[in-house]
């Protein structure tokens, strides 16, 4: 069985990929220094697997306590989640976003070279595409001029994996650029769970559903869309754990040792879309507001899929009536236990 470190692996993606990591036959060691997660988590996985992972609370700026976790675990590959990932946030505190999210990388990457862990699979994200001329965006398409410090530590941190590679043929890694996770387990024992006033759309339009948030404002109905309002390409949660696994498993075979991959659904859809869709599955009217637009929001973005259907096997399963319903129970069973 093979031991996979998984960074940030008690927030809301590291989370179901850990579960699905389970349910291939990998062993998840799982990192996480809580800044944006809740330890309680540990119990809901046990809860879907029947299994207690092994968990370290560690911040992996600090290298010598990083060290620590590959002296002490055999690892065969690491999926990094662990990042700061706000765009409005990073507007406001960009050393903040530099200082975490090219730190952390470097020191896994100085380990991964130290202990010989050469499979490293990294969570990248849409954001490195900018503002795109034309859509759907491929791989292939150049690297805009990012609009947030978080948009901007994704893009150097591909850079940075990329310049290792070339100086480390044996060193296999995958960046995998996301679109929009959404959704929930199917259990609803995980799922996004932001502490304090969230940032994504989704979980603020649950919060307000349940009554947690007055109402739900749309930043910006005057976008160059059909509607006004952004577009996005919205992805399930355990779709894009299970694209991680089929990285973890191409990455051992490819001729290159570097690739990277879109993950999304190919399909965009607008802010009141999704309020609609949302509305649709739980019969819900929603209390919202078009407001001013905000900074580091780009308009429109969604995924050409051809490359990671094609060379990775992996195509999303569930649509977007599914991660609103989803989405939903998870809030109503965290309602519950409130």
């Amino acid at each position: 069985m093979k031991n996979i470190l998984v960074t940030g692996g008690l927030g809301f993606i590291g989370s179901h990929t850990v579960v699905e990591l389970h349910h291939r036959g990998y062993n998840p060691i799982i990192v996480d220094n809580l800044s944006n997660s809740q330890e309680e988590v540990l119990n809901r996985l046990k809860k879907i697997t029947g299994t207690q992972f092994t968990f370290l609370n560690i911040d992996l700026v600090d290298f010598d306590k990083t060290r620590q976790i590959f002296s002490d675990q055999i690892i065969d590959g690491v999926i990094h989640f662990a990042a700061y990932k706000a765009v409005g946030e990073s507007v406001e505190k960009p050393l903040d976003y530099y200082e975490n999210n090219l730190g952390s990388l470097i020191n896994l990457l100085k380990l991964s070279q130290e202990f010989r862990v050469s499979n490293f699979i990294f969570s990248s994200s849409c954001t490195v595409y900018g503002q795109p001329d034309r859509l759907p965006v491929d791989e292939s398409f150049p690297k805009l001029p990012a609009e947030s410090p978080y948009g901007k530590t994704k893009q150097v941190c591909e850079e940075i994996i990329e310049d290792y590679c070339k100086s480390n043929p044996d060193f296999k890694a995958i960046s995998l650029r996301y679109f929009n996770p959404t959704g929930a387990h199917e259990s609803a024992l995980i799922g996004e769970l932001p502490l304090g006033i969230p940032n994504n759309l989704v979980p603020f339009i649950t919060q307000t559903a349940a009554g947690i948030r007055e109402k739900l404002n749309v930043f910006g109905g005057d976008y160059n869309t059909p509607d006004g309002t952004c577009i996005r390409d919205y992805i399930h949660v355990v779709d894009l754990a299970n694209a991680h696994i089929a990285a973890l498993e191409h990455a051992e075979k490819m001729d290159t040792n570097y690739d990277m991959f879109n993950v999304g659904t190919g399909k965009g859809n607008s802010v009141l879309e999704v309020i609609q869709s949302f509305e649709k599955v739980t019969g819900i009217s929603l209390n919202y507001e078009i407001v001013d637009r905000r900074p580091g929001d780009i308009e429109k973005i969604y995924a050409d899929t051809k490359k990671v259907n094609s060379i990775l096997g992996w195509k999303a399963e569930r649509d977007l009536d599914n991660m609103m319903k989803t989405a939903w129970e998870w809030q109503k069973s965290l309602s519950i236990k409130e």
